[in-house]
């Protein structure tokens, strides 16, 4: 699904990024249109997570681009990516444990100044997660490991991003709360955020997503609808535990 304009939301074009000496990601060309959501999946060691640092200016690639909504943000400062409009919901929650569930929720909206637009969205994040709103005083480090990953996305809503980033979102849950946090991701789609999602449970994230992209040691080695990579070979042998 392409913009008004045709312009994917977000475009890596040829990107190579280092850690120092060590090439972490090659050649990586990857396109997100308004409205999708699009999983990148791939297993330990494959690029994922540099993926996301790269689109956030955490690291910067030595080669390529990346532009959002149509202008290169590569060489911006985390900061300046995500006053325009990227939100992540980052790898082991993050959240603000000294904080309560209300506090970690108006950080989220730390760069806006519509204070009824945010009000607004915080009832919407509340009917969203109904265990955020009965835990609504609770400092945050008193949650499950699945209510803080409500938190963080809940966070990350706040913000009302352009584009939503989710890194390993079923990380460490408890299996009843893996399908939860999925069906609240679907919900999330159902509301027409672009959401790129990093996910080594493949299985679920293709049931959620409208494409994908398979990175093995830093290459794009597979890319396609969700049904197209559910019913690839070397996909369903890799990734999808099958024989």
């Amino acid at each position: 699904m392409a913009g008004d304009n045709g312009q994917p939301c977000l475009r890596l074009q040829d990107v190579d990024t280092y850690y120092g000496p060590v090439q972490v990601l090659r050649r990586v060309n990857m396109e997100i249109y308004a409205g999708e959501m699009v999983s990148l999946l791939g297993g330990n060691a494959s690029g994922k997570s540099t993926t996301l640092k790269t689109i956030l200016g955490i690291v910067t690639p030595t080669q390529g681009t990346v532009e959002f909504l149509g202008e290169k943000i590569n060489g911006l400062s985390t900061t300046d990516i995500v006053a325009r409009g990227i939100s992540i919901v980052p790898e082991n929650r993050r959240i603000f444990g000294r904080m309560s569930v209300m506090e970690n929720l108006e950080m989220g909206a730390y760069l806006r100044d519509d204070r009824e637009g945010i009000e607004a969205d915080r009832e919407m994040v509340l009917d969203l997660f109904p265990r955020l709103k009965e835990r609504a005083r609770q400092y945050g480090g008193t949650l499950s490991g699945g209510e803080q990953q409500m938190l963080a996305m809940g966070r990350a809503l706040m913000a009302r991003p352009k584009l939503l980033l989710m890194d390993e979102p079923s990380m460490g849950l408890a299996p009843i709360f893996v399908d939860l946090i999925f069906e609240i991701i679907k919900t999330i789609k159902a509301q027409g955020v672009t959401t790129f999602i990093v996910e080594q449970n493949a299985n679920m994230a293709l049931q959620i997503a409208d494409r994908g992209y398979v990175l093995q040691t830093g290459t794009v080695v597979l890319s396609g609808t969700a049904r197209e990579l559910r019913q690839n070979p070397a996909m369903r042998k890799a990734y999808l535990g099958e024989s």
